[in-house]
């Protein structure tokens, strides 16, 4: 039980608890304290509603709805997340709520369900607050809304030095057979979408309650699906390969390079981090038929080599020798990756024709 809150207190327990919000111009001395002759408060704990409709900000806070008069709650949440105050006063949110009900809701213990023989004015005792929701269970809560929506119902428990046993929803209090709120959540946290339930919000504010008013809740690492670039480099010219040396290749020809790594001229087929899998298909002339070139991807940071992965062997075979290497490998960060030709045969030969083809996919 405590005193409602201020207009200052409102300000620092949302600012706090880090719920962005905005005030509604007059909602300082908006309430329906006046024309009822009841004094709002004391305030006992927070009762939580869907709009069942969209854009109603004007109707929970100044025009109402038929045989009901503004304001309709103390705060409108809306699809951005960023709360707005509404009202200071009393609101006509709450009606009547199962006594029983109000009761654990002082004590903190679990809801009973409706006794409808026994009832309390909630609007005199509760803070009301009204989420946009079409109430359809099609029309999705948003992240940033039921962020705030945590938030909010905690700024104000810790106020109060309430616990999660004070937060409640309408389906909970009311013996008209009120539904809300409910509906479909986008997500929170680590949390994918999940239907909204009392019971759930009530773990995420104690959740909240546990940890400073600066808390944030962990969110899963955001991954952006990658698609792959494809990456198609050759030779314009067929080159010498000397005997007993290691010799890169140089991809001078581009016909794509969508990937973005490779620069004319380079031995440098791809820049990491990145992964890439595809096939380097060589032909080679002059090479006598059982001899052997050794062919092996070789990581570089600028200009100094750092690893050779596995070697492929090609064979040579009578009447020029072709051979396709397969091409799958990770590359760290810094790294590039170049492909190295070792000439075993005693015989000078030829490169004439190096075709590389990959899918490659960037890394963060």
């Amino acid at each position: 039980m405590g005193d409602p809150a201020t207009p200052a207190q409102w300000r620092a327990a949302l600012k706090a608890e880090g719920c962005p919000f905005t005030e509604m111009a007059g909602w300082t001395t908006r309430g329906r304290d006046a024309a009822t002759g009841k004094t709002f408060g004391p305030v006992n704990g927070i009762l939580n509603h869907h709009t069942a409709g969209s854009n109603s900000l004007a109707t929970i806070a100044t025009v109402g709805r038929p045989g009901l008069p503004p304001p309709l709650a103390h705060a409108y949440l809306p699809k951005s997340g960023v709360l707005v105050l509404v009202a200071d006063g009393r609101a006509n949110h709450a009606g009547l709520a199962a006594e029983n009900v109000f009761n654990a809701i002082v004590a903190e213990r679990p809801l009973p369900k409706q006794d409808k023989s026994s009832t309390i004015d909630g609007n005199d005792r509760l803070y009301g607050l009204e989420v946009e929701n079409l109430g359809n269970a099609k029309d999705v809560y948003t992240r940033a809304q039921y962020d705030s929506w945590v938030r909010f119902n905690a700024a104000l428990c810790r106020l109060h030095d309430w616990g999660a046993g004070s937060v409640a929803g309408h389906l909970e209090t009311s013996v008209e057979g009120k539904p809300d709120p409910s509906g479909p959540v986008a997500g929170y946290g680590k949390r994918g979408p999940f239907p909204f339930t009392m019971a759930q919000f009530r773990v995420d504010v104690a959740e909240r309650l546990a940890h400073a008013a600066s808390w944030n809740p962990p969110t899963a690492q955001e991954t952006t699906p990658m698609s792959p670039a494809f990456v198609n480099l050759g030779l314009i010219h067929g080159y010498q390969l000397a005997s007993g040396e290691w010799t890169e290749i140089e991809f001078t020809q581009e016909w794509t390079d969508e990937a973005g790594d490779h620069a004319a001229n380079s031995a440098v087929f791809v820049a990491g981090a990145a992964r890439y899998n595809g096939t380097l298909s060589l032909r080679f002339e002059h090479l006598p038929e059982g001899d052997v070139v050794q062919v092996r991807q070789s990581e570089y940071d600028g200009t100094t080599l750092k690893a050779d992965h596995p070697i492929d062997e090609v064979v040579g075979t009578p009447g020029g020798t072709f051979r396709v290497v397969p091409l799958t490998n990770r590359l760290g960060p810094g790294r590039t990756m170049r492909i190295r030709l070792l000439n075993q045969s005693s015989e000078q030969i030829e490169v004439a024709s190096a075709v590389l083809k990959a899918l490659v996919w960037k890394e963060s």
